[in-house]
């Protein structure tokens, strides 16, 4: 019998992954990230997708790969676990410079880029949602539509 709840992942075809505004380890998006990779491991991850531009904005900040993440993954650690081989791998960051990349990961509306910034306004005109919101409250209103009961 599997003892180890970290060996299976959540269903995302019946349930979102975690919000990117949840931090683990001290990062945003990483629960997220994590969610959608074990859900990928087991065919749960529906229309989600697992080393996506959020994903990957971590990894190349952080000087990790998706592959590698996801083998780590796959041998069933924890998130703590996780989040000190985030921390431990690649390019070393101290707590100022992680708290620097959660600001602007937490405050992105992508502002500094038009063509990004106009299918943000599309999808929050979408959800009906406030102009003014970031890609995580795109990302939380849309989770929340695509899983109305």
């Amino acid at each position: 019998m599997n003892t180890n709840p970290f060996i299976s992942g959540m269903d995302l075809t019946t349930e979102p992954p975690r919000s990117p505004k949840a931090q683990v380890g001290g990062f945003y998006i990483l629960g997220r990230t994590i969610d959608k990779c074990r859900a990928s491991l087991f065919g749960q991850i529906g229309e989600y997708h697992f080393d996506c531009p959020l994903d990957k904005s971590l990894f190349v900040w952080k000087g990790i790969v998706g592959t590698d993440f996801k083998k780590y993954v796959a041998e069933g650690h924890s998130d703590d676990e996780i989040a000190d081989w985030v921390r431990s791998h690649g390019t070393p960051r101290n707590t100022d410079e992680i708290n620097v990349w959660n600001d602007q990961v937490f405050n992105n509306d992508y502002s500094d880029n038009p063509e990004n910034r106009e299918w943000l306004l599309g999808e929050l005109k979408r959800l009906d949602a406030d102009k003014d919101a970031t890609l995580f409250d795109y990302l939380e209103a849309d989770d929340k539509a695509s899983f109305k009961k």
